[in-house]
């Protein structure tokens, strides 16, 4: 299942992480508010056809059914005034002159400074930037070109789009490159804004998701020198059509006869249901078959770094890959905290939780989403 990458030539170690987390969060009370006010302005507009039955009144969202459906309690966002208003609804964010830094070309450098910092690394070891994310905010030039620039990175940088698995692929990309020698240092950054592709209208979905940025430093084993190494043994991704996790925003758009910006398709759009249904046994039968695959015993790992989309899906994953249901420790949750961050998730919980494991402990990077895609990376510590 899947396509696979194992340790050949040049061994790898992700030296490094950081996390840039926004100013402002959201808390479920916040944006229950909001969104019951919407509803009922949308009520009151259209009371006459709800009267009339020809329209189906919105519905309260509340804080119970929030965490219920995912576990979430807050998300960080790069702007909340805009969410919070009844009229708005989405994030406003200001238009930037090309010449200023794009907002997440200046995201995805505080996260790189911060991985590069813990990597015992400057930018002048860095041979390539490879930006990960499931949303980009323009088509080009590439936002890890431009984070290349305001880094004075010499060498090159793209950008990769693989929805929720954005991160372990550029992930595996990034030790492909290192192990064939093409590369000898590369950070893999992933900035998401997933506030500007959430439909904050939609009572369904409107808690799901919030906004981070995080970075990982990829390098050859024998030359990193910071404190925390863990080598990565094995890549596995895996990717399967479907569309029950959809967004048809895109440049084509205009050229559409019905194609108008407030069109519900052009924002996050998923059968949830069916995703968990299809999701949960394809990531968890991935994991299992990549680990055994390599030698190793998926009930013995040490931690899981999982995607964070869904309390639930995380839970069953991990009861299927360890055969038992896994302590908190080892399966770190921060999907309270921070909501669905996309591709990000992954890595905050890796870059969180993972300086109190031993050398020698094993574990795996995985994340999962639109595509279908499925991304793991087996890793050892071992410094």
């Amino acid at each position: 299942m899947g396509t696979t990458m194992t340790t050949k030539g040049n061994r790898v170690v992700i030296s490094g992480s950081g996390v840039f987390t926004p100013e402002q969060s959201v808390s479920n009370a916040e944006l229950v508010a909001a969104f019951n006010a919407y509803a009922d302005k949308q009520n009151a507009l259209h009371a006459d056809d709800i009267a009339a039955g020809q329209r189906e009144p919105m519905a309260h969202s509340s804080e119970e059914f929030i965490f219920k459906a995912s576990g979430i309690e807050s998300r960080f966002v790069m702007d909340k005034e805009g969410v919070l208003n009844p009229d708005i609804m989405h994030p406003t964010l200001r238009q930037r002159d090309d010449e200023e830094p794009g907002i997440m070309a200046e995201m995805g450098v505080k996260a790189v400074t911060r991985a590069l910092e813990a990597a015992g690394r400057t930018a002048a070891d860095v041979d390539a930037i490879i930006c990960a994310a499931s949303n980009h905010e323009r088509a080009y030039p590439a936002i890890a070109i431009e984070i290349q620039d305001l880094l004075n990175i010499q060498g090159f940088g793209f950008d990769m789009n693989v929805a929720c698995s954005s991160a372990t692929f550029g992930i595996q990309a990034a030790a492909d490159m290192i192990r064939s020698g093409s590369a000898r240092c590369i950070v893999v950054v992933n900035p998401e804004i997933c506030s500007g592709h959430l439909e904050w209208r939609d009572r369904d979905c409107h808690f799901i998701f919030g906004d981070v940025c995080t970075a990982v430093v990829l390098e050859r084993a024998e030359e990193a020198v910071s404190d925390t190494q863990f080598e990565i043994h094995s890549t596995r991704c895996l990717t399967q059509f479907s569309n029950n996790i959809r967004n048809n925003n895109g440049f084509l758009r205009r050229s559409r006869p019905s194609g108008t910006v407030d069109r519900r398709d052009m924002q996050f759009m998923q059968n949830g249901r069916q995703v968990f249904k299809q999701v949960v046994p394809m990531v968890s039968e991935l994991i299992v078959e990549h680990c055994q695959d390599e030698g190793v015993d998926p009930e013995k790992l040490d931690r899981l770094w999982l995607h964070q989309a869904n309390k639930s899906m995380n839970d069953f994953i991990g009861r299927k890959v360890l055969g038992r249901v896994p302590e908190s420790e080892e399966q770190p949750n921060i999907l309270q905290d921070y909501a669905n961050t996309s591709s990000a998730g992954s890595i905050i919980a890796f870059s969180q939780n993972h300086e109190d494991l031993p050398v020698g402990a094993r574990g795996v990077i995985c994340s999962f989403g639109a595509g279908y895609s499925v991304g793991n990376v087996i890793v050892e510590r071992v410094a």
